[in-house]
């Protein structure tokens, strides 16, 4: 059973999506700031935390940061309606998801299984529970990406720690390599569902990609921009 924490000063709210959860089949425990937050990851540890950005104190964008930094876990952000920013800085502290209020509970339980169904798919397997490639490792450009560990190694041999969102694109990026792939296409296979139109975070999390992916010792990008396309992963990739 998937342990959930909830993140949020409504307290109905709270009341409201714990319940429904529950009633979903998962265990689901609530805090209402960030004090009450690292209580609970001190008794235990959820495979994903639902936090809302405007909180008492440390905002949900601050946690964020720091929930990341020290925990390997899902989050999905809560943000208020026509919050662009709050938006675009969640994706780019390494959130995986992000839900705009007010959301219907059927939504939220609909993002909670696909983020948790990316975070723990299966090694070898391809976004979106297609039979992947029997690979273990993708190598590319002196980079190599461990299918079974969910690692990126540098060709310095340096581990870049990536969000579950950017592994699934990198993997997509990997996967088909010298193909033009759209925003949509890139959505679709990174996360294996009809998202609504929010595609600018695809956008995001392939920046955030890029800054990880610098070296000293490259000059071509690995990801290109294709103006009215979409974007191009560049080098040659051999499976191992």
């Amino acid at each position: 059973m998937s342990h959930l924490l909830i993140v949020d000063d409504d307290v109905e709210v709270l009341d409201l999506l714990q319940k429904f959860l529950c009633q979903h089949g998962y265990e689901v425990e609530v805090a209402t700031d960030g004090k009450a937050l690292w209580q609970a990851l001190e008794r235990r540890v959820p495979d994903l935390v639902i936090l809302d950005v405007m909180l008492p104190g440390d905002s949900g964008l601050v946690l964020c940061q720091r929930l990341l930094a020290e925990h390997k876990v899902a989050v999905i952000m809560l943000t208020a309606m026509g919050e662009l920013s709050d938006r675009v800085v969640g994706l780019e502290l390494g959130a995986d998801d992000y839900l705009t209020k007010p959301f219907a509970a059927r939504e939220l339980l609909a993002r909670v299984r696909a983020v948790l169904r990316r975070a723990g798919e299966a090694a070898g397997r391809a976004p979106g529970g297609a039979p992947g490639p029997v690979c273990t490792s993708l190598e590319f450009a002196g980079w190599r990406l461990d299918v079974l560990r969910r690692e990126l190694r540098s060709p310095d041999d340096v581990m870049i720690p990536l969000s579950n969102g950017e592994f699934e694109l990198l993997l997509v990026f990997a996967e088909h390599p010298r193909r033009v792939l759209s925003r949509q296409q890139l959505l679709d296979m990174a996360r294996g569902d009809a998202y609504d139109a929010y595609d600018r975070s695809i956008d995001v999390q392939v920046s955030r990609l890029r800054r990880k992916l610098q070296s000293d010792h490259g000059n071509e990008p690995l990801i290109r921009t294709l103006r009215n396309a979409g974007y191009l992963f560049t080098p040659t990739v051999a499976k191992r």
